[in-house]
């Protein structure tokens, strides 16, 4: 009972929601993907948080060097209206700091270590004892990961991401301060819109949970796909409503609340209309070996491990398909 009053209020937010960061030399606008060609993509959430502390530059460099095809990161924005890579709204779980976000500047964000909660295999941990944090003091030259800079292990800001991989396509998360703060995903969104737009970039997909943020980020930047929130995918997932204008993939965990969401079924609808459907684990089902294959055989365009190395062993050992190359389509 309680999931079905959970779907029918997410249901029902969707059926009635209202449907200045320039680049310096900016790179050639790359072209817009059609996502359903691209697949299946490993698409490293956070740059793979069990393997590298996340969101930072030297997880994403990590990622891409061993072989992920899309970087998924999350943005909010400072106090002095940068935008920066991180996924709390706060910088407690990951940094050597404390405190919001949207109340620190950009200067006081770069400062703080990102990998000093890190433990490999575990994402943040805290309280352990010192020797479970290798990368701790990295940010600060204290200890030497041979081929990175301490500034690789500091909160990036998104115009180093992009400048960093200017054709690597990029899955961009809007974030705000909680759930009841919608302003706060609002104006991420707006500053959101107005580095995109500068950039000249298309080769990206902008997802947020708050289905505002993504309907006034649309009308600022039509241009660059969406993945729309949790209101609009239970709206599709229970009833077939379509999602908001824009929409280019429908990003959903494994389960919810129990639920099977992603499903060969589901896959296969969402297909036929027209959207690529990439999966995320965070919490709704192991992220191992096992699980990645279950969902390789959804035939589910992208998937987002928390262990990209995981994923890439599994997809190289099938031989699947992978953007641009040929392979087997686990669809047949």
């Amino acid at each position: 009972m309680r999931l079905r009053l959970v779907l029918a209020g997410a249901l029902a937010l969707a059926l009635f929601a209202p449907t200045q960061l320039a680049l310096a030399d900016p790179p050639s606008p790359a072209a817009t993907p059609d996502w359903q060609e691209m697949r299946v993509m490993n698409m490293a959430h956070s740059g793979g948080e069990d393997e590298a502390p996340m969101n930072t530059m030297y997880a994403f460099e990590r990622a891409e060097r061993i072989g992920a095809d899309m970087i998924e990161l999350d943005v909010h924005s400072t106090a002095d209206e940068k935008l920066v890579v991180i996924h709390d709204a706060t910088v407690d779980d990951s940094t050597n700091g404390t405190g919001r976000v949207v109340d620190m500047t950009l200067d006081e964000v770069r400062e703080l270590d990102a990998a000093h909660w890190f433990v490999p295999g575990q994402s943040t941990v805290h309280g352990l004892p010192a020797a479970a944090y290798p990368l701790r003091g990295a940010r600060y030259g204290d200890v030497k990961v041979p081929g990175y800079e301490p500034r690789d292990f500091r909160v990036p800001t998104l115009r180093e991401v992009f400048k960093a991989f200017p054709d690597t396509p990029i899955n961009i998360e809007i974030k705000g301060t909680s759930d009841a703060d919608v302003p706060s995903f609002l104006r991420t969104g707006r500053l959101l819109a107005g580095f995109l737009n500068r950039s000249g970039r298309t080769d990206v997909i902008v997802a947020s949970f708050k289905d505002e943020a993504l309907v006034d980020f649309h009308q600022r930047a039509p241009q660059i796909g969406l993945s729309p929130g949790m209101a609009t995918l239970a709206a599709y997932f229970l009833a077939g409503v379509k999602p908001m204008e824009g929409t280019v993939a429908l990003q959903v965990p494994v389960k919810f609340q129990g639920i099977p969401i992603a499903t060969r079924s589901f896959v296969e609808r969402a297909h036929a209309d027209g959207f690529a459907v990439h999966v995320w684990f965070s919490g709704t089902a192991p992220d191992d070996a096992a699980t990645y294959n279950a969902m390789i055989d959804t035939c589910a365009d992208g998937l987002m491990p928390s262990k990209p190395t995981v994923l890439e062993q599994v997809l190289t050992e099938r031989g699947i398909e992978r953007p641009g190359e040929p392979g087997v389509d686990p669809c047949e």
